[in-house]
């Protein structure tokens, strides 16, 4: 029972919609900001709206070569179910954030083309031959919703500190994502989905990884300057437990590393940051 309730929790997206409500909190412990409520909720709903979209579109006569695609291809209409009360729940949070309506848009915008390509029809399949990288944008689309949006939300001009800490966001995210392709890599070749991973050899992989783990680092030194040391290493953490999982994932297709250990990666630092605020 224990099992299926943990499997339900992360297969249906509401663990990486909770850690995507977690990262926009980080950023608001890192910078005393003060998000609305509605916010959170509509990074939780749309993240849960779009990732059960995407799951749903999942063909199904796609061969279930792991136990979540298994799950996915059992749960279709399940998917579709969470990707409508997720859909209601995000319209309702924007209606009361109705004052950023642009950004929010933006927002929309990025997450639906993320699964566009997935949607058979001639338009949305077209788009799988389009080199723009899918790696980088999802790693842009992450790090846009959970650093981005709410900073640009809630502060008014943004500053260096700012800056460098949504490029240090984007580049510990893009980390995540290149080791997700280089396991997704066969099957985005034969799909015609391009990006970085697909054209580059393993080693290059490699490089493209260890160079965006240099920048994580360098960028989490640079926010020295507004940062105290235990926050910044708090930063550091997830991407440092990264690097020592990197060669552990070209040897594991597991779901529970990559859809709870690695997924989960990204929202560390927030209860690190929550413990640290309450040991002052």
């Amino acid at each position: 029972m224990l099992k299926k309730i943990f499997d339900f929790f992360v297969f249906t997206s509401l663990f990486i919609a909770t850690c995507a409500a977690l990262m926009v909190y980080q950023a608001s412990l890192l910078f005393d900001a003060q998000f609305p409520f509605s916010l959170y909720g509509f990074v939780f709903f749309g993240s849960v709206c779009s990732y059960n979209f995407h799951w749903y579109l999942t063909p199904p006569d796609v061969p279930a070569t792991s136990y979540k695609m298994r799950w996915n291809l059992s749960n279709r209409y399940l998917h579709l179910v969470l990707a409508l009360a997720g859909m209601i729940g995000a319209g309702i949070c924007s209606f009361l954030l109705i004052q950023h309506w642009v950004w929010l848009g933006v927002t929309a915008f990025l997450t639906f083309m993320y699964s566009a390509p997935m949607i058979p029809h001639p338009l949305f399949i077209w788009l799988r031959r389009i080199a723009v990288g899918k790696t980088i944008y999802l790693a842009a689309a992450w790090t846009h919703i959970t650093a981005f949006l709410p900073l640009v939300i809630d502060i008014r001009g943004l500053s260096a500190q700012h800056v460098w800490y949504v490029v240090n966001r984007f580049f510990f995210i893009y980390a995540i994502c290149i080791v997700f392709d280089r396991r997704d890599v066969e099957n985005d070749r034969k799909a015609g989905i391009k990006s970085l991973v697909t054209y580059l050899s393993p080693t290059g992989v490699d490089r493209l990884f260890w160079f965006s783990e240099l920048v994580v680092a360098a960028t989490s030194i640079i926010l020295l300057q507004w940062l105290s040391w235990p926050v910044v290493i708090a930063l550091l953490l997830p991407g440092l437990v990264m690097a020592l999982l990197y060669e552990v994932s070209k040897k594991s297709k597991s779901d529970y590393l990559y859809y709870f250990l690695l997924d989960g990666l990204m929202a560390l630092s927030a209860p690190i940051l929550i413990l640290l605020r309450f040991a002052r």
